[in-house]
């Protein structure tokens, strides 16, 4: 097979070397001495979709996405296989994050995805119907892993309150990244992939409350969790649905309600001052035999509705519930 009028063969050895020690430095974070070797290695076999690959994924581990759009088509062109490459997948996700739609389309149905043609070809890839997934927020730091809706094989609609030391909002939008690093098995059968973060893609204007609540039972705490979704917004007890899990497990195959209640989670291996990744259980998970009326709730809503929700909420049974100390956190 000639390729730009050479005989395609295996890459040479100092190809791979160059290669080899250029992950070798992304790993470490090195991207600027990475990105050179990748560069002299596709120089040496600039017929190879191999060298464009990996520059594509370089550049999407630096966010620079229209070098990633740019070397991530260079290898499409390169690949002696029509569909299921991860080369189209890198390109799909660098057309997400540019909002290239035709090519994101292109990408999807290229990798082998059936692509509805709600919105004509030049709009969003919607009515994929991918489903729910998990996604973990700050992979790199204080990992936390949130529930939320696929809208397309590169987003999620975060659905879950994440905790304010995340930065993150209910609403959201997050780019993310294709494969997933660990699943969650609901109590009902399905596993549901992790997927790691790479960037906000869109952002929420509905800001995060923290608030005490004194909620005499568990029917109780779900009114407000009804009040809230009744009213277009969300309300999370975080007291229940968060937990602290070591990286190995966060990043498994594991339950998403395995530790209800027990005092002891045996998937938190945390030291203390050094907490593990952070997790978010399914909506609906129990607390265990032993209810605790005092919970700490984020509540994702305006701040023109919050105070109003939450009177709303005591009014309907003033003597079972309570609240206090409301304070926005992100």
């Amino acid at each position: 097979m000639r390729i730009f009028g050479r005989v395609r063969h295996r890459p040479s050895a100092s190809w791979r070397q160059a290669t080899d020690r250029a992950f070798t430095l992304i790993g470490d974070g090195r991207y600027e001495d990475a990105g050179a070797l990748l560069t002299r290695a596709a120089d040496m076999e600039p017929w190879l979709s191999e060298s464009w690959f990996n520059l594509a994924l370089l550049h999407k581990f630096r966010h620079d996405w229209e070098q990633a759009r740019a070397a991530g088509l260079r290898a499409v062109a390169l690949l002696d296989r029509e569909t299921g490459a991860p080369d189209w997948w890198n390109v799909g996700i660098a057309a997400t994050a540019l909002q290239d739609w035709p090519l994101a389309r292109r990408a999807w149905q290229a990798y082998g995805l059936k692509v509805p043609a709600e919105g004509g070809p030049a709009g969003e890839p919607t009515g994929m119907e991918l489903g729910s997934a998990a996604v973990r927020l700050s992979p790199e730091g204080e990992a936390e892993v949130v529930w939320g809706r696929r809208l397309d094989p590169a987003r999620i609609e975060v659905l879950s309150i994440p905790l304010p030391s995340s930065g993150r909002r209910w609403g959201e939008v997050v780019l993310h990244d294709g494969v997933p690093h660990g699943e969650r098995v609901t109590a009902a059968g399905p596993a549901y992939p992790v997927f790691d973060e790479i960037e906000l893609w869109a952002p929420s204007p509905v800001p995060t409350w923290v608030v005490l609540l004194e909620a005499a039972t568990e029917a109780d705490r779900d009114a407000l969790e009804r009040l809230a979704a009744d009213a277009g917004f969300a309300a999370e007890d975080w007291s229940s649905s968060v937990r602290l899990l070591c990286r190995t497990c966060s990043e498994s195959r594991m339950p998403s309600d395995e530790g209800d209640g027990e005092h002891l989670d045996p998937h938190d291996h945390s030291e203390p001052g050094h907490p593990g990744p952070l997790g978010h259980r399914t909506a609906g998970s129990g607390s265990g035999s032993l209810w605790v009326p005092e919970r700490e709730c984020g509540i994702a809503a305006p701040a023109a509705l919050v105070r109003g929700l939450l009177d709303g909420w005591v009014a309907d049974s003033p003597d079972t519930r309570e609240w206090r100390d409301l304070e926005e956190v992100c």
